[in-house]
């Protein structure tokens, strides 16, 4: 669990020096090709700027983006308490709580920290599980803010967001610069053109990546040692499992945050996606109830 925790604070770091070296060097060919080395500078200084923010406020940005809606006890009796009873029992710090409105099963954690955390359900999850099967599912989602997974998550989210807009920078950029030269379009401004155009997905699949499958296993192992009820997280990952339609308001920047992929997706993008198949976890449950 340590080496875990020890794990998710420097793959972080990695991810964040990664993202800024990553711009540098795309800016570095931009600056190359309008013979502007201010561009580079500022656009890497931006990029540093940007990565500190995020570190702070992906959290937050990610809960509105979800549409969620951070409620009270009275709000929410049932969710809250359960919510506090597992904050209790695990020793962790009470973490925000919030309520998505929306019809598809789903939960997610988020924050920088324990001491800084939220965790979210949806209204489709709360009306199919019962009250054992809830807790299975915010057990795990606490599990994730006891193993920092909520850090890296969040990382990732927020750097594959400004990828999208990094892109269609470029695009307007050699657009109007190719404008300018009388409608000559310029080689190495088309090739900065396919390197915008191809950028977005690759760093998303490559972020997604960057967020290891274990810690899906790892969190589900960790919710059944917290309720000491194997059952409980096996019936809700089946639950899950018969219910498949994808969230209204997702996107592939906040995947890696869900217990369950919030995308529908094909087989080819399922093959880089960052949850593992549900089968597969439901498998290890199943295997190893024994030993819990």
């Amino acid at each position: 669990m340590y080496k875990q925790i020890a794990e998710n604070k420097r793959r972080t770091i990695y991810i964040i020096i990664g993202f800024v070296l990553l711009i540098g060097c795309i800016a570095a060919l931009f600056a190359w090709y309008y013979k502007d080395p201010w561009i580079a500078v500022w656009t890497t200084l931006v990029a540093i700027i940007y990565a500190l923010i995020q570190y702070y406020a992906a959290g937050s940005l990610a809960m509105t983006m979800s549409g969620a809606r951070e409620i009270t006890k009275k709000d929410n009796p049932r969710l809250y308490n359960i919510v506090e009873n597992l904050s209790i029992t695990t020793g962790l710090p009470m973490p925000k709580v919030y309520i998505i409105d929306d019809s598809a099963p789903n939960a997610f954690a988020t924050g920088r920290d324990p001491d800084h955390s939220a965790v979210a359900a949806t209204t489709g999850l709360m009306d199919i599980m019962n009250d054992k099967e809830l807790t299975a599912v915010m057990a795990h989602e606490m599990s994730h803010v006891k193993n920092y997974d909520i850090r890296v998550s969040m990382i990732v989210f927020g750097l594959v967001c400004i990828i999208g807009l990094i892109s269609d920078i470029a695009f307007r950029m050699m657009y109007f610069g190719n404008r300018r030269r009388d409608n000559e379009g310029s080689p190495v401004g088309y090739l900065l053109i396919l390197i915008a155009g191809v950028l977005s997905p690759i760093v998303a699949a490559v972020a997604q990546m960057a967020v290891s499958r274990q810690r899906e296993y790892l969190a589900d192992a960790s919710a059944v040692n917290i309720t000491r009820y194997p059952e409980g997280m096996i019936a809700a990952l089946k639950k899950l499992q018969s219910h498949t339609q994808p969230m209204k308001s997702q996107n592939i920047a906040a995947e890696s945050m869900w217990i369950n992929d919030p995308l529908r997706k094909g087989f080819f993008n399922n093959l880089f996606s960052s949850h593992p198949p549900l089968e597969k976890r439901i498998e290890r449950l199943e295997h190893g109830k024994k030993t819990f």
